[in-house]
C-alpha cells in the first residue's frame, strides 16, 4: 500500500488517461456510509437511463465486485487480459495492487463508454489513488475515527484528509451530521473552489426515521425543497442519511440525470447491498469494521430487536480498535464467538485469545473458535440470531460458508 497520486497518474498516462473521458463522475469519501451511498447513487443514475460504472472496495468474495457496469461485474477475461498485457509495466513502474485496480476501473469504464461513474475512495481522500479523477460532484458521507496511522487521530484531521477530494468547479455534497465537522468540510470545499457546496444539515437532516426489519423510511426534502416521505430497503437509522446524501448528490449532477420524486423512490426501492445489516435466515451480516460502524450496527440491533439470544461471530483486523467495537456490541450480544477470517492478511491477523481475555475482564461471555466454519456452526447452535461482523473479510468468508438454504 502507498498513499500518493504520482504513480497512479503515471500509470494512467501510460494507458492513455482513460479517466479524462468520463463524465457525470461522483467521487465518494467518508469513514462509513460510502458503500450504501454508492449503491443508492448507482440505482438513481441507472433510473435516469444512464450506463453507470461503479468502483468500490474492498470486495467480499470476488475481486470483480469492485468494478461494475450496469450491475454486471467486469468479466474475468478482461481482468486476465489486463494482467497479461500490463503486468510488465506494472512491475517496471512499481504500481501497487490498488493503483493498478483503480487504473483498470478507469480503463474499463472508458471502454464501456459509461454515461456516469461512481468512484469510492479506498483510504482517506487527498492521497488516495482515486483522487486522480476530476469529479462533477464530490461527496463526503460521514467522519469517524479510523486509519489513524495514516489520517490522524482526531475527527478534524481525518475530515481534512477526506476533504482532499473537493475540486474547483465541482459541486460538493457533505453528509456528516456533526455541525462542527460539516462546517469544517464546507470551509475546505469553498477553499478548494467547489461550487455549489451543500451540506445535508442545510438541506434538511432526515427526520421521522422509522427502522424495521424490512428497511428504513424517513422524511427529507427533494430537489425542489419539498418535504417527502422516502423509504429504502437498507436497514438502519444511518441509512436515512446515506440515502438522503445520495439524493442530494444526484440532484447536484444536473439536468441530464434529473428524475421525478416518484422515479427516485422507485430507484430507492431497488437498492441492494450485500453485507450491510443483511438478513439471511437467522444470520445478520454487517461489514462494520471500526467503533463508529459498530455503534451504528448496535443502534440498528436496538431498533430491530432480533430474537435473542444473539451470538456475535467476530473477527477484526489487528490494526482496528476491536476493543471499541466490542464495547459497542456487548450490550446486544449474549455470546461472542471470536474467530479468524481465513482471507485476512497474515500481517493484520488479530489474536482472538487476547480478545477473549478482554471480554472476560469486562464480564462478557465469549469463546474462541479459530476455524470460521466451525464458529458459524457453533454460533447457530447457541443462538436464535447470529451476527457476523468485524471486517469485509469476515463477512465475505462467512458468505462462502453459510448453508446453501440461507442464500435464498
Amino acid at each position: 500500500m502507498r498513499l500518493g497520486l504520482e504513480h497512479t497518474r503515471a500509470f494512467l498516462a501510460y494507458l492513455g488517461d482513460p479517466q479524462r473521458s468520463l463524465r457525470n463522475v461522483v467521487h465518494l469519501a467518508g469513514t462509513n456510509g460510502k458503500g450504501s451511498t454508492a449503491a443508492t447513487l448507482e440505482a438513481l443514475l441507472r433510473a435516469s437511463g444512464l450506463r453507470v460504472g461503479k468502483y468500490t472496495s474492498p470486495h467480499l468474495i470476488d475481486f470483480r465486485e469492485r468494478i461494475v457496469v450496469d450491475g454486471e461485474p467486469i468479466p474475468a477475461a478482461r481482468v486476465s487480459s489486463f494482467n497479461a498485457k500490463e503486468l510488465a509495466a506494472i512491475e517496471r513502474m512499481e504500481i501497487t495492487f490498488f493503483e493498478a485496480t483503480t487504473a483498470l476501473a478507469m480503463l474499463y469504464f472508458a471502454e464501456m463508454q459509461v454515461d456516469a461513474a461512481v468512484v469510492e475512495t479506498g483510504l482517506g481522500g487527498r492521497l488516495d489513488s482515486t483522487n486522480v479523477i476530476v469529479p462533477d460532484v464530490a461527496v463526503v458521507t460521514s467522519i469517524g475515527i479510523d486509519h489513524v496511522e495514516y489520517l490522524g487521530s482526531t475527527l478534524e484531521s481525518i475530515a481534512g484528509e477526506k476533504a482532499g477530494i473537493f475540486k474547483a468547479g465541482a459541486a460538493a455534497a457533505i453528509g456528516d451530521g456533526n455541525p462542527a465537522i460539516a462546517a469544517l468540510l464546507r470551509g475546505r470545499a469553498l477553499a478548494a473552489g467547489s461550487s455549489p457546496v451543500v451540506t445535508l444539515l442545510e438541506r434538511g437532516w432526515p427526520s421521522d426515521v422509522v427502522v424495521s426489519a424490512e428497511g428504513t423510511s424517513f422524511t427529507a426534502r427533494d430537489a425542489e425543497g419539498v418535504e417527502r416521505r422516502w423509504r429504502t430497503p437498507l436497514v438502519g437509522r444511518h441509512q436515512a442519511a446515506n440515502s438522503a446524501v445520495a439524493l442530494l448528490a444526484h440532484d447536484l449532477l444536473g439536468a441530464e440525470t434529473a428524475l421525478t420524486a416518484a422515479a427516485c423512490q422507485d430507484a430507492l426501492d431497488g437498492v441492494r447491498l450485500t453485507g450491510r445489516f443483511e438478513r439471511r435466515g437467522a444470520f445478520i451480516l454487517d461489514v462494520a469494521h471500526n467503533p463508529a460502524g459498530s455503534g451504528v450496527l448496535a443502534a440498528t440491533l436496538e431498533q430491530v430487536q432480533p430474537p435473542r439470544p444473539v451470538v456475535t461471530v467476530l473477527s477484526v483486523l489487528s490494526d482496528k480498535d476491536w476493543q471499541g467495537m466490542m464495547q459497542q456490541l456487548a450490550p446486544y450480544t449474549d455470546l461472542f464467538v471470536l474467530t479468524i477470517a481465513p482471507s485476512a492478511p497474515d500481517n493484520r491477523l488479530w489474536d482472538p485469545q487476547v480478545a477473549h481475555a478482554y471480554a472476560a475482564a469486562a464480564g462478557w461471555a465469549s469463546v474462541v473458535e479459530t476455524d470460521l466454519g466451525v464458529a458459524l456452526e457453533r454460533a447457530r447452535g447457541a443462538g436464535e440470531t447470529v451476527l457476523v461482523t468485524g471486517s469485509f473479510h469476515t463477512v465475505g468468508d462467512a458468505l462462502l460458508r453459510l448453508p446453501v438454504s440461507v442464500h435464498a
